[in-house]
């Protein structure tokens, strides 16, 4: 799938709300940006971890979609997030997600979160489940 189909899916969502620019997508994972902005900070002007919490779990949702069979849909099931380091308004932050398991029930993603100058921001591991088609 090009990453230009999963940007407009974005466009009018949530992840298109939070700003999230897919910059790489394939099976083995995806890469991806997000600015941050004053409406995803807290005080004192850091980014909230609710929205790192949504930009990775956009990035395993995207992931997992790039690796189901034709007809099935996913929802995530679960998401454990260990925050590491603020990431201040102005700046960007980048997502890289990769596979730790990719199974016919369920997927398991990887996403670390890192600042422009690499340093990591948060480590987000999710578990998708893949929902086959009705019949």
């Amino acid at each position: 799938m090009d990453t230009s189909i999963l940007q407009r899916m974005a466009e009018g969502r949530f992840p298109g709300l939070l700003g999230v620019r897919i910059l790489r997508a394939d099976a083995e994972g995806v890469i991806a940006e997000m600015e941050v902005r004053k409406e995803l900070c807290t005080v004192p002007d850091v980014l909230h971890g609710g929205a790192i919490m949504a930009f990775a779990d956009t990035l395993g949702a995207a992931a997992t979609v790039l690796n189901l069979p034709p007809g099935a849909g996913t929802t995530t099931l679960e998401s454990k997030t260990n925050f590491l380091r603020a990431a201040a308004i102005g700046s960007k932050i980048l997502g890289e997600c990769t596979p730790i398991h990719r199974g016919k029930s369920t997927m398991v993603w990887q996403t670390r979160v890192t600042s422009e100058q690499g340093e990591l921001i948060a480590i987000v591991t999710q578990t998708q489940m893949v929902l086959q088609p009705r019949t």
